[in-house]
């Protein structure tokens, strides 16, 4: 095929026309109350913080000296999640628009998610490794599919060392085309495979939409690469690796995603089928949060990857690829977060225990710091995630409503009535109030120690029941178009039996703002018929807007 004509590097940074038609980063027309520039955070956050008893009079939540405020989620989704990003310390602003600063509070959810799924990519027969973050133009061609699918998104590099580039070069989109340059030269006979890589990396994808965390033009990922000897080798692959993205999502995000496959249209660009996992967020909009791809041999014959089998004929090689990114990050936030900020399941918290010690007097304080640190002692030896605020400069309730707000799952306050009775109070981040609040807990080690991991548990639990009961009670099952517009015009996801083909997809799309998410892996049985025409229908699909 011929060279696609792109912009060069400069052309996109300084285009007036782009910059005046595309919204600044994180859409600030619910914002208005911050500086355009800094929409995270009006002044520095260690001077605001929030206090969820306390109201301005407009429904929104304020601190007393009215300078951190939080939108309610009812009032304004998208105003409440910026304002949960800014006052939570998760990301801020890069210099160039499109890009955001990870805090290291939001970094460290990362670093949570990065330690699970290294774990799980190794037992399953992964290894780590890196590759440029430069890619080649020319290897972008070589896919047909592939380049039209990613050339609206490529960031491109004409000019190193002052010099014009003899070629161009594309900041790394994705590495399909880059792999499969290395696999080449790697596999050569049957006993070269399977070959299972993961990397750790940034990418760069130049959205003109973009939103924290959910859509900037750099985000971090891991993506996977494997090549084998058979297409039922990598079918397989691709089944494993789409299973492990689900029980991760339940089991430690507490998010409840529905997995499936990707209709044609929505498959990902080179691929020949993409598996999908798709959360419902707290506005009802649907997150693709991970996706798997069988790539069948589309690359591997574009770039000529082939073995010799054990028959010492030669053949093309079967490849898959599958990833999840920062994205998640976000997908916790809209899923489990409330009025007070951020509510985060344990099993990813940065803190899953803080402990606020209280006391009055001077000679109360000694006390009372002896016994938090011990009680620390105790929880960090078990392998809990636990830190004391012992700072003297802010009151208790300030700091009850400053972790609420960074959606510790458990809060402990220890004074000295407590001190002298060996007992301390427990506060459960997802039970607001008094009811969430048990008086009396022992602090002896062992006692404590398994009152606090039943907790963790009970928390974690009732975030994905929580979340599982409202994603069921927004789907609604539908048998016509016009009950497909109508849940979708409601704000709900519409589940009904699909063999139309892509003409009629895109009018969904078109109509409503609709896409299929999916066909989930859990069908009904029994005889279907396709809502939009009427025919026979094996699969039922799942239809909702997205991000």
């Amino acid at each position: 095929m011929g060279a696609l004509r792109l912009p060069a590097l400069t052309s996109i940074f300084t285009s007036s026309s782009s910059v005046r038609s595309s919204p600044a980063i994180f859409p600030l027309k619910h914002h208005l109350r911050l500086p355009v520039r800094r929409p995270f955070s009006a002044q520095s956050t260690t001077e605001k913080v929030v206090a969820p008893e306390l109201g301005d009079g407009k429904g929104k939540v304020v601190d007393k000296d009215k300078d951190r405020v939080i939108t309610p989620r009812s009032q304004d989704f998208n105003a409440w999640y910026l304002d949960v990003i800014a006052n939570a310390e998760l990301a801020d602003y890069g210099p160039v628009r499109g890009t955001m600063v990870i805090r290291p509070y939001g970094y460290a959810i990362w670093e949570a998610i990065q330690e699970y799924m290294n774990v799980k990519f190794k037992e399953t027969g992964h290894s780590n490794m890196y590759f440029p973050q430069f890619i080649p133009y020319s290897f972008i061609e070589k896919e047909a599919s592939h380049v039209e699918g990613f050339s609206p998104e490529l960031a491109l590099v004409t000019v190193g060392g002052g010099k014009e580039l003899e070629e161009k070069l594309v900041v790394r989109p994705t590495s399909e085309t880059i792999v499969n340059h290395m696999f080449t030269q790697w596999i050569h006979s049957y006993r070269d495979l399977p070959l299972m890589i993961n990397q750790w990396a940034n990418v760069t994808r130049w959205e003109m939409r973009t939103k924290p965390f959910i859509r900037t033009l750099e985000f971090l990922w891991q993506e996977g690469h494997t090549a084998h000897a058979t297409a039922e080798e990598a079918e397989e692959e691709a089944m494993q690796m789409i299973d492990v993205y689900t029980k991760f999502a339940y089991e430690q995000a507490a998010i409840p995603v529905i997995a499936g496959r990707k209709s044609r249209v929505e498959t990902f660009a080179g691929a020949s089928t993409t598996y999908t996992i798709e959360a419902m967020m707290g506005d009802r909009k649907a997150l693709q949060a991970g996706t798997s791809h069988n790539l069948g041999q589309n690359f591997s014959r574009a770039f000529g990857t082939q073995f010799t089998d054990e028959n010492g004929q030669r053949q093309h090689v079967w490849q898959t690829s599958w990833a999840i990114s920062t994205r998640f990050v976000g997908g916790i936030i809209m899923t489990h977060g409330d009025d007070a900020g951020l509510l985060l399941p344990p099993r990813l918290a940065p803190v899953q225990v803080i402990i606020i010690p209280i006391w009055k007097k001077d000679n109360e304080k000694a006390g009372v710091l002896t016994a938090s640190s011990s009680v620390k002692e105790t929880l960090q030896a078990a392998g809990i995630k636990v830190k004391i605020d012992d700072s003297d400069q802010r009151t208790p309730g300030w700091k009850f409503n400053y972790y609420e707000m960074k959606g510790v799952p458990l809060r402990i306050e220890i004074g000295p009535r407590d001190v002298s009775s060996g007992t301390l109070v427990i506060s459960r981040r997802d039970i607001p109030g008094k009811q969430g609040k048990v008086f009396g807990i022992s602090m002896e080690p062992s006692a404590l120690v398994a009152y606090v991991k039943d907790k963790l548990n009970e928390v974690q639990s009732s975030l994905l029941e929580r979340a599982t009961t409202f994603r069921d009670s927004n789907i609604v099952d539908v048998s016509s178009y016009d009950e497909l517009k109508e849940a979708i015009a409601q704000g709900k996801w519409a589940r009904g039996p699909w063999s139309a083909g892509d003409e009629e997809e895109s009018k969904v799309k078109e109509e409503t703002g609709a896409t299929i998410r999916c066909f989930p892996f859990e069908q009904p049985e029994g005889p279907k018929k396709c809502l939009m025409t009427g025919n026979s229908a094996d699969e039922v699909a799942i239809f909702a807007k997205s991000y």
